[in-house]
């Protein structure tokens, strides 16, 4: 399926791990330029150095930072002359009780799963109105509809970033910007490992087991996906092959949902 993508310009945020890296090697299959945004300069350059065939811009920015999104946008303008993508993948998991954790770590992740979407939206949305129009993802989670119990502040601004996409879609749809969300489910990224490994320190389960047994008590496909099987779904809702999705909230998650949405 040719998925027409060719010669597009895509920003990713959170592109040098995980599901990011994962979409941005997909869309660079597909022929897409990309601007690869993180806070690590060291890894964004070796994740740059391993993906060949197309132009591979990389910044290092901390999206928590208000100014952060602007800089983005002028140095995808000044290199590609706009985007016609943009992936708000940048996040990561929490860990705390509602009664005990503190204001600043509300705000934190308010930033980066909230605000780092908007403003990149305010900066980069323009850009897209000027090339004739774009797509706008946000990978969100399965916690935004059911939340995990040791993660409030996570499972809170994710549904909040999936209501920001819905609003914007509905903004944005007279521009020919498309805008979804993804809710993947169980996921064998870097969070999940690092998760497994501190649960498991000292006890005889190894961190394997730990999340083999995740798995299969959770997901009915009973295992976890790849960031590959999930970055295939994102770039197919990038191209024309997915023209008449718009506004909606995709669940990639292996049957784990135990709800109809």
């Amino acid at each position: 399926m040719d998925l027409r993508l060719t010669n597009k310009v895509a920003v990713v945020t959170g592109g040098n791990a995980g599901i990011g890296y994962a979409i941005a090697r997909g869309l660079a299959a597909e022929g897409v330029s990309l601007a690869l945004v993180a806070r690590d300069a060291d890894r964004l350059r070796e994740v740059a150095s391993e993906i060949s065939g197309v132009r591979v811009l990389t910044i290092a920015a901390d999206l928590t930072e208000p100014a952060a999104a602007a800089r983005v946008a002028a140095a995808v303008q000044d290199e590609f002359g706009g985007a016609d993508i943009l992936i708000n993948n940048a996040g990561t998991g929490s860990e705390e009780k509602i009664l005990t954790a503190p204001d600043e770590k509300w705000q934190f992740y308010w930033d980066l799963h909230v605000m780092a979407a908007v403003r990149l939206a305010r900066e980069i949305a323009p850009q897209m109105k000027t090339r004739g129009g774009g797509v706008i993802l946000h990978n969100a989670s399965i916690c935004a509809t059911q939340p995990l119990g040791y993660e409030p502040i996570y499972n809170t601004t994710k549904a909040a970033l999936v209501m920001f996409s819905k609003c914007l879609a509905n903004e944005l749809i007279g521009d020919n910007i498309r805008v979804n969300a993804v809710n993947p489910g169980l996921v064998m990224t870097g969070d999940w490992i690092k998760t497994a490994k501190a649960l498991t320190a000292g006890t005889e389960q190894t961190w394997e087991q730990y999340l083999a047994k995740i798995a299969e008590d959770n997901a009915p496909i009973g295992r976890f996906a790849t960031p590959e099987e999930v970055a295939d779904f994102f770039v197919f809702l990038c191209s024309e092959r997915a023209a008449y999705s718009v506004g909606s909230t995709y669940y990639v998650d292996g049957g784990w949902l135990k709800v109809t949405t």
